[in-house]
This record gives structure tokens, C-alpha cells and sequence, in this order.
């Protein structure tokens, strides 16, 4: 790989083409009409990932580090665990 190659390719690019591939299997998911809990906490694990993601790079705080870091991680993993546990309850599992 030469050095424009690579220039090409930064991180940013690297993220996007994450985030564009978690869109398309979410899609592809949805389109073949895959339902149950199982498939629900994916989409949504796939959502916060792309949100973590978008706060690391997009935002750019993957180099700044102390409460700023942390408060759009920590956001996502109490969104994330709330709606969880709701797609849990509501599936009955816990019956």
C-alpha cells in the first residue's frame, strides 16, 4: 500500500465505512423479516455502537480524555441498558 493509499484511508473513513456496513446488515435484517428479542437487542446494540462511533470520531473525542470522554459513553450505556431491559420485559422472558 502506498502512502496516498493510505492517506485515503483515515480513520474517519474506516468509521464511516463501519457505520455504512452496520446500517446495511440492520437493514438486511429488517427486509428479511428476522423478528424476536434476540434480533431487537442486536439493532439496538448495532445503534449504540454507530452512537459511540459517531461521539469517538465524528465528534472527536476518542483523543480528549476525563468527563467529556465519558459523558457520551455513559449516556449510550444508560439508554442502551433502559430500552434493554423494556425489550426484555415486554418479550416475557422473564416469565
Amino acid at each position: 500500500m502506498d502512502s496516498q493509499t493510505r492517506a485515503w484511508l483515515r480513520p474517519c473513513t474506516w468509521t464511516w465505512l463501519v457505520m455504512v456496513c452496520l446500517t446495511l446488515v440492520t437493514w438486511l435484517l429488517g427486509v428479511s423479516g428476522a423478528q424476536g428479542l434476540w434480533v431487537a437487542l442486536l439493532v439496538l446494540g448495532f445503534a449504540l455502537l454507530k452512537g459511540q462511533l459517531v461521539g469517538d470520531w465524528f465528534m472527536g473525542l476518542h483523543g480528549v480524555s476525563g468527563f467529556w470522554r465519558w459523558v457520551v459513553s455513559l449516556w449510550l450505556l444508560l439508554v442502551g441498558s433502559l430500552v434493554s431491559i423494556a425489550f426484555v420485559i415486554s418479550s416475557g422472558v422473564l416469565n
